[in-house]
């Protein structure tokens, strides 16, 4: 299982492949994973917002999880596997992080409850009773798609808790984590890629992130010019994928990502589920003509 020395780096959110009569594709992600693990990533995340969660059964999170153990094993890679187990009703994510840690998962992503509107009291208590479950807890603060906000306190207290590892900040911008770096805190991981530069100089441990699905060695290089002292080279390599990272989030996620893994064939559609719908043909083209290598 993970502990908060294992959040640094460059960690993976996987998509969910689906064929083009919407089922989940396993050989797609067969390979998609063997791709991935190829790379110097230090995570992969199983049903995440980039997997499309709200509309993959725990069926196919179990099958996932399967055969991303499978090839990780095959590769002999001893990459941490995390599963997204977060909902908006306390006991249903007690008993999804309960099946994921039976599955061998090595974290449990936990989103801030949505859509209920709980009170700072009901946050904390919910993120106390999942804690309890002994997988270990990342919590995901994303306010842009939960409806709800952690206060500075509210988080504090959360990441004090004794099963909470860390936290993914996706709060769009940088104020939650100058606030918490004044203090002694557990790993943030920044969730806003535009900002992955930004927020390693104010002290993120590394990044969960989409966009690099399409370069993941030039985000493994700006973490490692960073980490090594190599501050402009990790600023000069970030401002060449800013363009690429407007392109991927100009629709709504994974559109781009699915897309543009399609085009590489390492998935053999780009397939989402309903509501989400394919890249526009305008956006493909500004994707393709942004990528740099």
């Amino acid at each position: 299982m993970m502990n908060e020395q294992h959040i640094h780096g460059i960690f993976i959110p996987l998509i969910t492949p689906f064929s083009r009569d919407y089922k989940l594709d396993i050989n797609s992600y067969r390979k998609y994973v063997t791709y991935l693990a190829g790379h110097d990533i230090q995570g992969l995340v199983v049903n995440g917002t980039t997997g499309e969660s709200p509309t993959v059964s725990w069926d196919e999170v179990k099958q996932m999880v399967q055969v991303t153990q499978d090839v990780l094993k095959s590769m002999n890679k001893t990459i941490p596997i995390i599963i997204g187990t977060g909902t908006n009703d306390t006991y249903s994510t007690v008993h999804r992080t309960e099946m994921a840690a039976e599955l061998g998962a090595d974290a449990a992503m936990v989103v801030t409850p949505y859509y209920n509107r709980p009170t700072q009291e009901g946050i904390l208590e919910h993120f106390r009773v999942v804690s309890r479950v002994g997988l270990p807890v990342l919590v995901y603060e994303i306010p842009v798609r939960t409806g709800s906000r952690m206060t500075l306190d509210t988080i504090r207290k959360v990441l004090d808790l004794d099963g909470v590892i860390g936290l993914k900040d996706s709060t769009g911008g940088l104020d939650l984590l100058l606030k918490l770096t004044q203090y002694e805190t557990k790993p943030i991981l920044c969730g806003e890629d535009a900002y992955f530069h930004a927020m390693l100089c104010q002290g993120a441990a590394g990044g969960m992130l989409a966009s690099a699905h399409i370069n993941i060695q030039k985000y493994v290089e700006i973490y490692q010019r960073f980490v090594t002292g190599d501050m402009n080279g990790a600023r000069d390599s970030f401002m060449l994928l800013e363009p690429m990272i407007q392109h991927v989030f100009a629709e709504p996620a994974p559109a781009a990502i699915k897309w543009w893994l399609a085009q590489q064939e390492i998935i053999a559609a780009e397939q989402l589920r309903l509501p989400l719908m394919p890249l526009s043909d305008q956006v493909k083209q500004g994707l393709l003509n942004s990528i740099v290598s």
